[in-house]
């Protein structure tokens, strides 16, 4: 994946930092580097962490290591960032990377919602990287940083009304993942951040849900990262940085399900469908507009122009419109362009 070193450089420096900053925001910079090196600008990838180094905070001091015994009780303790961390990298020093992310998978997928999806989607990127690439320590210790991160900021959504299934008449595959999303009512009221948002979220459209079959799973989930990254051309004004979220943390377990066990691909389906839904709910539009991209545009000058623009989020959703690969994703990734304000 990277014959440079790059990565590997871009993430021993970063791990210095915390993975926020203002106690709130997070650091998006392993993830925006790791997308960068994916999308060949690993050459770009140390001028674009100057720009962004303003943003980086100092990694934040341990409270008390987190146990076998005990873990629980520190799961979703925002202060414990640092103990998180330092557990998931000694539990990667012992024992195979898969083999740890199997058994933490299930005890994190239900928090997913934590660190407005933030802290999945930095797992999402580092497994790609250990599935495609050399086994590398400044990797493993990525995957940490990503495990230690969702662990500190887990947070359940609350308790969902079970809405009936709206869509009877829909077809299977991505239509009815689009479809699906249209059927998402937006909450009440649209103000304030991700938390308090996410706790107004009371009820979601049925979709997948007796998916059972690993396979179908997978299906249907690239489905949704597809109608997601779709959606976000013409619904993207509704919020342009949060509304990204809706594609890119189901992009991420879509990512990840080659290196968990088959038997978690169903459960994934459904905690990213919560997420992408869930998003909607929280910041779509009042209403579509229709959106015309430049034409003629390759992959590979999208990718240009999300480097020139410079925001992560930009940056990141370009990464996953890449993966769903067709022209309608491209120009989802160039509204994002528009939309966004530029890193500078």
């Amino acid at each position: 994946m990277d014959a440079t070193g790059t990565l590997d450089e871009a993430l021993d420096r970063l791990h210095r930092s915390g993975p926020e900053r203002l106690g709130r925001l997070t650091n998006h910079a392993p993830m925006a580097a790791e997308a960068l090196v994916a999308r060949g600008q690993a050459g770009a990838v140390h001028r674009w962490l100057d720009l962004y180094a303003p943003k980086l905070e100092e990694f934040p001091s341990p409270v008390e290591p987190v146990t076998a015994a005990d873990w629980r009780a520190a799961l979703g303790d925002p202060r414990r960032a640092a103990d998180w961390i330092r557990h998931f990298e000694r539990e990667l020093a012992e024992r195979p990377w898969r083999e740890v992310l199997a058994q933490w998978w299930p005890r994190l997928l239900p928090g997913m919602y934590g660190g407005s999806t933030h802290p999945v989607i930095r797992v999402g990127h580092a497994v790609r990287t250990l599935l495609t690439g050399e086994l590398t320590a400044p990797r493993l210790a990525e995957l940490a940083h990503g495990l230690g991160y969702w662990a500190a900021r887990h947070r359940p959504i609350g308790p969902l009304d079970t809405l009936p299934d709206a869509l009877p008449d829909a077809q299977p595959g991505m239509a009815r993942a689009a479809v699906a999303l249209d059927a998402v009512e937006p909450i009440a009221v649209r103000e304030g951040g991700f938390p308090d948002r996410l706790g107004r979220v009371t009820g979601l459209p049925v979709w997948a849900a007796e998916v059972t079959d690993p396979g179908e799973a997978s299906q249907l989930l690239a489905e949704l990262v597809r109608a997601a990254t779709h959606r976000y051309a013409t619904h993207g004004h509704g919020e342009e940085t949060m509304l990204v979220h809706a594609a890119t943390a189901p992009n991420a377990v879509l990512r990840t399900l080659p290196a968990l066990p088959s038997s978690l691909w169903a459960p994934s389906l459904r905690a990213a469908w919560t997420a992408s839904a869930a998003v909607t709910a929280m910041y779509a539009p009042d209403a579509p507009v229709a959106y015309a991209p430049p034409g003629g545009c390759t992959p590979e000058e999208v990718v240009e122009r999300a480097l020139a623009h410079g925001d992560e989020h930009v940056i990141k959703l370009t990464d996953t419109a890449l993966d769903v690969g067709d022209e309608q994703a491209l120009a989802a990734a160039l509204r994002a362009v528009e939309l966004s304000e530029p890193l500078h």
